[in-house]
């Protein structure tokens, strides 16, 4: 199973929405599919109609320890063979508590989690974490059992300024998971403006001057066009393909999941 981070320490950029349409996507192409909502808004519980209010979120049972077997806490979705371990605020009480455990306590609950149901490595091909714009206890957590982290990125300067900080994070955390890489950025509601063509240019050019210099670089996965699509298909808790396959958001996000596993549907 490969494990996936959907992570950025700024809001706003789309993190949940490329990790309901990436999981949807790789289903599509025939993929086992577990979702972790890691974030306490349950945005990602939400898009496939698995969010309660009222109980202890799944998530939250697996930071405390407080389990027993992994099919008590892993909800199907509408999907067949696309699964969730939903969130909810919690979350937030789940990891305040984790701030009392010892230290080599607190940052390997997932890592429990998936090595105590050896079945879900076994059974799923992909894991797709949604984390919350922070490097949290939780988020540690998620980074410890992950194989790769992709950025999504809205291109303005802030965002690019950011990727640094971001970077710095991912390569302190290689040691608790010396398997953690930054697999590259998802450029995300972009627009073909000269400030957001100019920021896009950017990143293309800091790529070819890698190569000459030896300097690290972020690798472009994929650009995901501006739709209005993209917010009526959230209210609609459908992901964008099927509430509008023809829009740019829809086309893209598949041209982006066909590059990412080499696999067309």
């Amino acid at each position: 199973m490969r494990t996936v981070s959907i992570l950025n320490l700024k809001g706003g950029v789309a993190k949940t929405f490329t990790a309901v349409n990436m999981a949807y996507e790789l289903h599509r192409r025939g993929f086992k599919v577990l979702l972790v909502d890691n974030d306490k808004q349950g945005n990602l519980s939400r898009a496939y109609g698995r969010y309660d209010a009222e109980s202890v979120a799944p998530v939250s049972r697996i930071l405390s320890g407080d389990w027993r077997a992994a099919v008590e806490l892993i909800q199907h979705t509408e999907y067949e063979g696309l699964d969730i371990l939903t969130a909810n605020m919690s979350l937030m009480g789940a990891t305040w508590q984790l701030t009392a455990e010892e230290a080599g306590n607190q940052i390997d609950r997932f890592k429990q989690f998936m090595e105590h149901a050896d079945w879900v490595n076994g059974y799923y091909d992909y894991c797709i974490i949604d984390n919350p714009p922070d490097i949290g206890l939780n988020v540690v957590n998620a980074l410890a059992v992950t194989d790769e982290v992709i950025v999504p990125v809205k291109i303005d300067e802030w965002a690019l300024d950011g990727l640094d900080i971001l970077a710095e994070q991912i390569e302190d955390a290689k040691q608790i998971n010396p398997r953690l890489c930054l697999r590259g950025i998802l450029i995300t509601a972009y627009q073909n403006t000269d400030g957001e063509a100019a920021g896009k240019e950017w990143l293309e050019r800091q790529k070819r001057e890698a190569h000459i210099t030896g300097e690290p670089y972020y690798s472009i996965l994929g650009v995901i066009r501006y739709s209005r699509k993209v917010a009526e298909s959230t209210f609609n808790f459908k992901p964008i393909y099927e509430y509008s396959p023809c829009c740019g958001a829809a086309q893209d996000y598949k041209k982006f999941v066909t590059r990412y596993t080499g696999k067309a549907r």
